[in-house]
């Protein structure tokens, strides 16, 4: 583990792998990635869809001033570094206020590109201006922002993800259209029966939802968790999950 600065704002730690084998072949072929890492299905199926065309080594994390939990979705260190290990990549990892975020990511990608990564790979799937914050992160440190997902139908990458073995719970859930009951259900196809008359994008892109993946064709195993209090904050319902006692991160 590197550890550098802890002021919030900036990369506080960059821990590789040893090895990547979860589907690993030819990789000295292929352009050395990283992927922008949520901890939910967006970022889970793009980086499904990037794996054969790049050699991906490491995820990149937000989390607040504490190192306490993810910016976007409130997950827990081990929850992401669990996941991590589960995929065989490495954690590049950041905390920051929001106001600081745009720093504290330029900072990680800045450690990236020294380390030789040339693509970054972004979960983005409907608007313009999050496809052009991370091309305007990434071009002027020499990187490319790959989008594998952009422009298609939300919910035609769900169906796909879900039957290409992909598991994941909701763990947040905007009270406007979702109520507490949602909160660690798992994501299924007749779920979108339910969620298209809420008028819910099946994606959860206008921020409705989010999800923490517990498997996925890329894991080495299932992750297995349990789930812990549900709170209302700022109109949002959110459940507070953990990686379940004696399992291995």
């Amino acid at each position: 583990m590197d550890t550098k600065d802890t002021k919030e704002g900036v990369l506080i730690q960059c821990r590789y792998a040893e090895s990547k084998t979860v589907f690993a072949d030819d990789d000295d072929n292929k352009p050395r990635a990283a992927v922008s890492w949520s901890g939910g299905k967006d970022s889970c199926a793009a980086l499904q869809r990037a794996w054969p065309h790049f050699d991906v080594v490491a995820m990149v994390t937000m989390f607040d001033e504490d190192a306490a939990r993810s910016r976007s979705h409130g997950l827990r260190p081990e929850v992401l570094a669990a996941q991590a290990e589960r995929l065989g990549l490495g954690q590049v990892i950041g905390r920051c206020t929001w106001p600081t975020y745009n720093d504290a990511f330029g900072d990680a990608l800045d450690r990236l590109k020294a380390d030789g990564i040339t693509h970054v790979v972004f979960g983005d799937i409907l608007f313009d201006e999050h496809r052009r914050w991370a091309e305007e992160m990434c071009a002027p440190r020499g990187l490319v922002a790959v989008e594998p997902l952009f422009g298609g139908s939300t919910r035609e990458l769900l169906v796909d993800w879900i039957r290409s073995g992909g598991e994941a719970v909701i763990v947040t859930a905007r009270a406007e259209f979702l109520d507490a009951s949602w909160l660690g259900r798992p994501l299924t196809l007749d779920m979108l029966a339910e969620l298209e008359p809420l008028g819910v994008d099946p994606c959860g892109e206008r921020g409705e939802y989010h999800t923490v993946v517990t498997n996925s064709r890329l894991f080495r195993q299932p992750l297995v968790l349990e789930f812990g209090a549900r709170v209302e904050r700022s109109g949002c319902w959110a459940l507070d999950v953990s990686v379940s006692e004696g399992v291995t991160v």
